[in-house]
């Protein structure tokens, strides 16, 4: 799907290993029942504030396309989010989500994802932030990256760390009921550079960028 009222749907980045493409409706289906069919995570461990994948399917499916929905239909300038389908090999694997208030103003932009479990442990997590970290910095040229995971999250905070990102204080958060702590992270623009590849590309840009304020 490509239509030139939403340019977003031509949206994508490429990496040597991975392919990510801007999330349409039938891309949104495929991951809502890609979660729904294999897990995002242990029964037994939640690592989302929200805790969707409880949901049981249908439930998951139906919430997760009226969230890709949500999101859509409030994006702009003052707020957007952009969630692109990871595909490893042609197989799709999850979804890496950019997102940004005031863009314009702020240059800052904070990240999320989930992989499928029997994708997990590949190394797949750590190039799909590389690879959106890219695209913030530059494609749309934030000054500052952020992204937060819950303490005994060690696989996200490993990724995190493994790229270049520095502790930036920590938080209470309500995790299904229970108190736990969320510690945050912080890349700048002048972390990023030695660490910039020149073997990512970005497709579909140019016309997307007044819709998120970066023009």
């Amino acid at each position: 799907m490509h239509l030139q009222s939403w340019p977003l749907f031509g949206l994508s980045i490429t990496t040597p290993r991975l392919t990510m493409r801007y999330v349409d409706d039938h891309t949104a289906d495929a991951l809502a029942r890609l979660a729904a069919r294999v897990g995002v995570h242990r029964p037994d461990f939640m690592p989302f504030s929200t805790p969707w994948t409880r949901q049981p399917s249908p439930t998951l499916e139906r919430e997760a396309m009226k969230h890709y929905w949500r999101n859509r239909s409030i994006l702009g300038p003052d707020k957007w989010s952009v969630p692109f389908a990871v595909y490893d090999d042609g197989e799709l694997v999850g979804v890496q989500d950019v997102g940004a208030e005031k863009f314009a103003v702020t240059r800052s932009v904070s990240t999320g994802s989930w992989i499928g479990l029997p994708f997990q442990g590949r190394g797949i997590g750590k190039e799909m932030r590389t690879a959106v970290l890219h695209f913030a910095f530059d494609g749309l040229g934030a000054l500052e990256a952020h992204t937060s995971a819950f303490h005994d999250n060690p696989s996200s905070i490993g990724v995190t760390l493994a790229l270049g990102y520095r502790e930036n204080g920590d938080y209470l958060d309500d995790r299904e009921g229970v108190r736990t702590r969320h510690r945050r992270f912080v890349m700048s623009r002048d972390d990023w550079l030695p660490r910039r590849r020149t073997d990512i590309t970005i497709e579909g840009l140019a016309p997307c960028l007044d819709m998120l304020g970066a023009e």
